[in-house]
């Protein structure tokens, strides 16, 4: 897991995503699936670029499978961004890392 991208889990996601305040950017992926691979390093630079400003996690849905059903994430990678706890936004599927940032910048101000 890269620097600044938190492991997040069944167990933690309640605590860190949902009852923070603030933007995060939560990445629901798969170990298996290569469209998650591809869009990796964009949620990693993002995890640099943002540091400080941003929470990013990220969910891998066959191990937090509670979380990914919860929020109804039925394609990978799903990005979900939230807001003080709830949900402000979602990208499906692979993006470009200018578009990410370009949602998060939107809720920051």
């Amino acid at each position: 897991m890269a620097e600044g991208v938190l492991q997040l889990k069944d167990d933690n996601f309640e605590k860190e995503i949902v009852q923070a305040k603030g933007v995060a950017l939560v990445d629901f992926w798969a170990s298996w699936c290569m469209p998650c691979k591809m869009i990796a390093p964009s949620v990693e630079a993002i995890a640099k670029d943002y540091a400080g400003k941003v929470k990013v996690g990220k969910v891998e849905v066959d191990e937090a499978g509670e979380t990914a059903s919860r929020f109804n994430v039925m394609n990978i990678p799903t990005l979900i961004i939230f807001k003080d706890g709830k949900e402000a936004g979602r990208i499906v599927g692979v993006a470009p890392k200018e578009e990410i940032a370009r949602k998060l910048d939107a809720l920051l101000k």
